[in-house]
């Protein structure tokens, strides 16, 4: 269950800290700003976040490439706030009938896109960096997760790409035989759940086979069980929790300072 996929910044200052000291870093400021909604402690956090890339051993291209739904959404929550806030205060901008956009209207769009890139992007520069195996031994050796849960969880993400292949391998294979909607939504939605149930059934086929074979190995051992594989939480680990909770202080600290912060609590 290793696998041979290359995972970027295994090598770099951050990229090799342990799997559960980058998650907790990522973890802190996306907790803290859920309880408060303002431009600037989520503009802080996005800041540093963006200034850490390098460090993370990212290349630009690379994050554009991986990131880009992450943008797409940000763009549609700050869009879909803009419209539909109550807020219509300000100067307008836009007066089209039912749709009015005005500078106050906006403002809040923008904060809270920047909000959700503050909480989502920090987990995204953890997670392109994390290798899987690892992540599953550190959860077992440093946060006592269940062994069974950790690896089968570990053996499920392994799987998830093939489901996307067989999804298209079954499309093939219904076009070859001729079963094709056109342009009938009905049929449409009738083969779409027939593929649907065959996809279903080939996974809980696979996960039974995937089930017995893990047992097979000893994965349903009751007792104490050692890790073939050595993961350590050092200083340098501790040191990166010290640093992500010391951003968001200090972000918070600004945002309280200059009056801009408002509990999403209340």
């Amino acid at each position: 269950m290793t696998g041979s996929t290359e995972i970027p910044g295994q090598h770099s200052p951050l990229g090799r800290r342990n799997p559960v000291a980058k998650l907790g870093a990522a973890f802190i400021p996306a907790i803290v700003l859920l309880a408060g909604v303002d431009p600037v402690s989520s503009g802080i956090v996005v800041a540093a976040a963006l200034a850490s890339v390098p460090a993370w051993g990212l290349r630009w291209t690379d994050l554009i490439r991986r990131g880009w739904p992450l943008g797409l959404a940000i763009t549609s929550i700050a869009l879909g706030n803009t419209i539909f806030t109550g807020r219509k205060g300000g100067a307008v901008l836009v007066d089209l009938g039912p749709l009015l956009i005005t500078s106050e209207s906006m403002a809040a769009g923008a904060t809270t896109g920047l909000r959700f890139a503050a909480i989502v992007l920090p987990g995204m520069l953890a997670v392109l960096t994390i290798d899987p195996v690892d992540l599953a031994d550190s959860l077992v050796r440093h946060l006592r997760v269940p062994p069974r849960f950790a690896y089968g969880s570990l053996a499920a993400l392994r799987l998830a790409p093939l489901l996307a292949t067989e999804w298209e391998v079954l499309g093939r294979a219904r076009r070859a035989r001729g079963l094709e909607a056109g342009r009938n939504p009905v049929a449409a939605l009738r083969l779409f759940g027939g593929k649907l149930f065959a996809l279903l059934v080939g996974a809980v086929r696979r996960g039974t086979h995937l089930a017995v074979a893990m047992d097979a190995r000893g994965f349903d051992a009751r007792g104490p069980r050692t890790c073939a594989r050595e993961s350590r939480f050092t200083r340098a680990d501790a040191a990166l929790l010290l640093v992500s909770a010391g951003v968001v202080a200090l972000a918070v600290t600004l945002a309280v300072g200059t009056g801009t912060w408002t509990s999403s609590l209340r």
